[in-house]
């Protein structure tokens, strides 16, 4: 159902639980060695990882997600001819809730790969993904209210997209810490979609070939 493989322009998106290792996460998202650890992780929705055991959990999460069609989460690599090409840069996913036949786009990129336009690269890609092949009515994204440069990349490209920012939604999401937060929600029906005719570089990959 969800494609192995997502290729743009500029990234490659592999299905995370099968490219990254508990190891490889460890060091872009554990608490010692990643390099988006500082005042930036007060826009994140988790918190660091505390050891390679927790990135082992996480990833094992995104396998049984992805295994109940739930959730689709990508390793995030640069193509070549980018700078830092085949590095792991983050994550991007689509959550699926098929009741309501909405996807809610997620992601992160460690800071070497901030201020590329990857984020709205990959956006327009699971975008593809929501409608052009899950037939899904909605998609949604969210962002932390003081998160500007979030704010920033997110009315991009929804305004490409066609879709709208909806509004600030009052203790919408629960950190980590448990701490309820609110959360700026912005949405693209499938109308929308259509009629902005975004045309996005996409490729879809189903399987991967052996030793890939």
């Amino acid at each position: 159902m969800f494609p192995e493989r997502i290729e743009t322009e500029r990234l490659r998106l592999d299905r995370h639980d099968a490219a990254v290792d508990a190891l490889a996460m460890y060091d872009g998202a554990g608490r010692r060695r990643s390099d988006t650890v500082g005042e930036e992780t007060r826009f994140l929705q988790w918190r660091p990882h505390e050891h390679p055991k927790e990135s082992h959990d996480v990833t094992e999460r995104f396998r049984e997600s992805w295994e109940d069609r739930e959730a689709a989460t990508y390793a995030v690599f640069p193509r070549e001819g980018e700078d830092g090409a085949g590095e792991y840069a983050g994550n991007a996913g689509l959550h699926v809730d098929w009741e309501k036949r909405t996807g809610t786009l997620g992601v992160w990129l460690r800071k070497p790969f901030w201020g590329r336009g990857y984020s709205g690269e990959r956006a327009l890609a699971l975008a593809s993904l929501a409608f052009d092949r899950l037939d899904l009515e909605l998609l949604s994204v969210g962002a932390l209210p003081d998160n500007d440069r979030s704010l920033r990349a997110i009315e991009k490209y929804v305004d490409r997209l066609g879709g709208r920012r909806e509004g600030r939604l009052r203790n919408w999401v629960v950190s980590d810490d448990d701490d309820p937060r609110d959360m700026v929600r912005f949405s693209v029906s499938r109308a929308e979609y259509d009629a902005s005719d975004p045309d996005p570089e996409v490729r879809f990959v189903a399987d991967l070939p052996d030793g890939e």
